[in-house]
């Protein structure tokens, strides 16, 4: 398994070898990483790569600067700061129409997630932020005070498929302006059986990192999309990490195979081995969907 490692981050590429694999990279080909993080995908598509080039996206700045450290003895690629759903615009400042792979990897990054002041995990004592781009207006906080107790319920039923969503959010509009990481914790502790606890926090601190960046709607939009910028024969790597998001991207490989536009190369999906899981833990719950441009 690939590790990298850059300015005292760790970093586990999901299914490295997989997403290289299914790539089937051209080395003068152009691809885009539409979820760049820390550059762990994009460095070996770019070792894959002799004349061709690649496009980087991420919505967090600080990974954008980590990641272009991790790349810079390359010369044929680009980071921008923008979500993948931007796509489009993005090519044609390129002059580019169509390329011939893209990957996401929509999964929670653990330099996000293991950096206290980002508020995205449970297990750290912070501001409740959440925010992917941290130039972004609104944070977990204001979506929880800008909603009704009403529509707090519906973020965490419709995002993090909980079941009692309309007991924790009522409890927690209580608590009015002192939001934190903790007292977000200690309400839905106080409300919620002990057995059940630590699943739910993880679903509504879910639920409030995909309202807060509206993750389901960026993906909705690429994926209305992104079939019209590949090339014949090109392919889309998808890896997501809840239901939510896979069921999004199977059913669109579905629509599209009706409409015989997309090949899908793998009727399940690639899931990480056993190796891999017990080397990083939180690659458990991935899977990749995997299609290829009819044409």
């Amino acid at each position: 398994m690939n590790v990298f490692s850059t300015e005292g981050y760790s970093h586990y590429p999901v299914m490295l070898s997989e997403t290289i694999n299914n790539l089937n990279i051209s080395d003068s080909g152009f691809y885009i990483d539409g979820t760049v993080g820390l550059g762990g995908h994009s460095y070996q598509i770019l070792q894959n790569l002799k004349t061709g080039f690649l496009i980087g996206f991420d919505r967090d700045s600080n990974s954008i600067e980590i990641a272009r450290k991790r790349l810079e003895h390359f010369k044929n690629f680009e980071l921008i700061h923008s979500s993948y759903k931007d796509l489009k615009s993005i090519l044609s400042q390129f002059d580019r129409k169509k390329v011939n792979g893209i990957l996401l990897d929509l999964g929670l990054s653990s330099f996000q997630l293991d950096n206290p002041s980002r508020g995205f995990s449970y297990r750290y004592s912070s501001e409740l932020d959440m925010r992917f781009d941290i130039d972004s207006s609104e944070t977990a906080k204001d979506v929880i005070l800008n909603s009704s107790d009403k529509e707090l319920a519906n973020i965490f039923k419709k995002f993090g498929e909980e079941r009692n969503s309309f007991k924790i959010a009522k409890a927690i509009k209580k608590l009015n302006n002192s939001i934190t990481t903790d007292s977000l914790i200690d309400v839905i502790n106080r409300v919620t059986p002990y057995k059940y606890r630590i699943k739910t926090c993880a679903r509504i601190f879910q639920a409030l990192r995909i309202k807060t960046n509206d993750e389901l709607d960026h993906l909705s939009n690429f994926l209305d999309i992104f079939i019209d910028f590949l090339e014949p024969k090109g392919r889309i790597v998808i890896i997501s990490y809840h239901s939510m998001e896979d069921r999004m991207v199977k059913n669109k490989f579905r629509e599209l195979k009706k409409d015989n536009t997309l090949q899908v190369l793998s009727k399940k999906p690639f899931i990480p081995t056993d190796n891999e899981i017990s080397l990083n833990r939180r690659s458990r719950s991935a899977k990749m969907r995997v299609g290829e441009k009819i044409g």
